[in-house]
C-alpha cells in the first residue's frame, strides 16, 4: 500500500479505498459505507488539490464530508502524487496541467459510474488553486455536476498570466502563449457555462492568485447567469483577511475551520441533506 495512504488517519483509512480511475488516474475514494458489507449510493464530490501537492492533502476535509454521508473522489492531478513528474512542479506546466486535468474528468466520471457506489445524479466538483482552475475549465464544457466549490483559484487566467498595468499583481514567473491561454480560460469560454450553485473561497491578500482576477471572473459569471435567466445568488463568494496561511494562498490559516464549515454547509444544502 502506498505510504501516503497509510498516513491517513485510521478513522479515515477504514472508509477509504485506493483506486486507479480512467486510463491511469490515481484516486482516493472515501465512502461512508466502506466498512460495511454493502455500499449504498451516496452523493459525491470530485476534489482536486493544488500544484506541487497530492490527493492525500487535507484528509480532515474528507472526514467532514464522510461523517455527513458525502463521499469523496480525490484525484492526483497530472504529474502529481503517484504519477509524479518533476516538470509538473514548475509553473511553466500549469496550462498543460489544467488542459489535461479538464480532459480527464470524463474518464473519472465513467469509472465512478461503473463502481456503482456514488449517486450520479448528486455529484459536485471542486478544487483548490490549480485544482480549482481545472474545475472551472470543466464547467465550461458538458458535465453532470449539480454544484461546485473552489478555493484560492481563478477562472480568469488572462489577468493572472498577463496582469493589467494598473494592477498590483506580480507578473507570472513564466510566459505563456496567449492563444493557448484563451483556449482553456474560463472567462473566455463562459457561453457554455451552465448556471449551477458555485461556492468560491479566497484570501484577500493571496499573493499567488490575486483575488482581483477571481472577482472579475465571478462578476462576468454573474452577468452570464442573469442573461440566461438564472439567479446570480447561485454564486457565493466568501473572503478572508490576514489568515496567516503561506502567501495567503495555501489554505485559510486561522480561518481554516470556518472555511471548511462553509464548504460543508454548501454541499449539504446542495445535496438536500440534514446538517
Amino acid at each position: 500500500m502506498d505510504t501516503r495512504f497509510t498516513q491517513l488517519p485510521k478513522s479515515l483509512q477504514i472508509l477509504s479505498r485506493h483506486e486507479t480511475l480512467g486510463q491511469d488516474i490515481p484516486s482516493l475514494l472515501v465512502h461512508p459505507n466502506f466498512n460495511q458489507t454493502e455500499q449504498s449510493k451516496v452523493p459525491g464530490v470530485i476534489w482536486m488539490h493544488g500544484r506541487t501537492v497530492n490527493k492525500e492533502l487535507d484528509p480532515g476535509r474528507y472526514q467532514r464530508w464522510v461523517r455527513h454521508g458525502i463521499g469523496a473522489i480525490a484525484i492526483d492531478l497530472p504529474g502529481h502524487g503517484e504519477r509524479f513528474q518533476r516538470e509538473y512542479m514548475s509553473p511553466a506546466k500549469t496550462l498543460d496541467l489544467i488542459e489535461q486535468g479538464c480532459r480527464e474528468i470524463d474518464d473519472v466520471l465513467e469509472s465512478i459510474e461503473q463502481l456503482g457506489i456514488f449517486d450520479m445524479d448528486r455529484l459536485a466538483i471542486g478544487g483548490m488553486s490549480a485544482g480549482g482552475m481545472v474545475t472551472l475549465c470543466k464547467l465550461c464544457d458538458d458535465h453532470p455536476f449539480i454544484g461546485a466549490a473552489v478555493e484560492g483559484t481563478t477562472g480568469n487566467l488572462r489577468d493572472l498570466y498577463f496582469p493589467k498595468e494598473q494592477s498590483n499583481a506580480r507578473s507570472w514567473p513564466v510566459e505563456h502563449d496567449p492563444a493557448h491561454v484563451s483556449e482553456i480560460d474560463p472567462i473566455e469560454n463562459l457561453a457554455s457555462f451552465k448556471p449551477i450553485p458555485l461556492l468560491a473561497l479566497h484570501n484577500e491578500g493571496d499573493s499567488m492568485v490575486p483575488i482581483s482576477t477571481q472577482r472579475e471572473f465571478l462578476s462576468q459569471l454573474e452577468t452570464h447567469y442573469i442573461e440566461l435567466g438564472a439567479d446570480s445568488d447561485l454564486i457565493e463568494f466568501h473572503t478572508f483577511n490576514e489568515t496567516g496561511a503561506p502567501e495567503e494562498h495555501a489554505g485559510f490559516g486561522r480561518y481554516a475551520n470556518e472555511a471548511k464549515n462553509l464548504q460543508l454547509a454548501f454541499f449539504l444544502n446542495l445535496f438536500g441533506m440534514e446538517p
